[in-house]
């Protein structure tokens, strides 16, 4: 069967973290190890739900402030420096753009309710994409099968004819049983990599 469409996630995948100093001094200044710091952000009940959409990203920020002892000022200057190392991988979006010629392109994020927003106003990647899903706005979060489905009735695609990309083994795996063509993302050359093969597999 023919390959269709191209879905990534964001996270990990087209927003790295390439500098880890202000996750670190802000660890430090807690007390706390950088994994502990970022399990609070994205863990936790509060992160779940927010992803989830239970909560929404204000509430859930209210509740890390209240778990560090913070002011709301401070809360601010916390989630600036929180994000300061985080970086949008141009050339990833770049070959998306190109892929988008002649695949329909999908982005399949556990993300808080705000990722829309920043996605049309910070980094202006939204045309990038013909569907944009986000766990917040469906209240389901990969690997449940259900987002998937979500994703690929909104490309209008079956399994086979879609592959995904995810740095989360565990998320791969959920797409992987939903006999989608799965990438485990571990670089961006490698992702490029195994995206072209399929692809070129695929009209052999």
């Amino acid at each position: 069967m023919a390959i269709n469409a191209i879905i990534w996630d964001l996270g990990g995948v087209l927003v790295r973290t390439s500098d880890y100093a202000s996750r670190d001094a802000l660890a430090a200044r807690h007390g706390m190890k950088r994994a502990a710091l970022e399990e609070l952000v994205y863990g936790e009940e509060s992160g779940h739900q927010a992803q989830l959409g239970l909560i929404d990203v204000q509430q859930h920020w209210e509740n890390v402030r209240a778990a560090l002892g913070l002011s709301s000022g401070e809360v601010d200057e916390f989630r600036s420096h929180f994000w300061r190392g985080d970086q949008l991988d141009g050339e990833l979006i770049d070959f998306i753009r190109m892929l988008k010629g002649d695949y329909r392109t999908g982005l399949l994020s556990n993300a808080f309710s705000n990722l829309r927003q920043v996605i049309r106003e910070t980094w202006h990647i939204e045309d990038a994409f013909d569907a944009i899903v986000i766990s917040a706005e469906e209240g389901l979060i990969k690997p449940d099968p259900r987002i998937y489905q979500i994703a690929l009735d909104r490309l209008e695609v079956k399994p086979r004819e879609a592959v995904f990309i995810d740095d989360m083994l565990q998320n791969v795996e959920g797409a992987r049983r939903m006999n989608v063509h799965a990438v485990h993302f571990r670089s961006p050359e490698q992702a490029r990599m195994e995206v072209s093969r399929i692809i070129s597999e695929d009209h052999e």
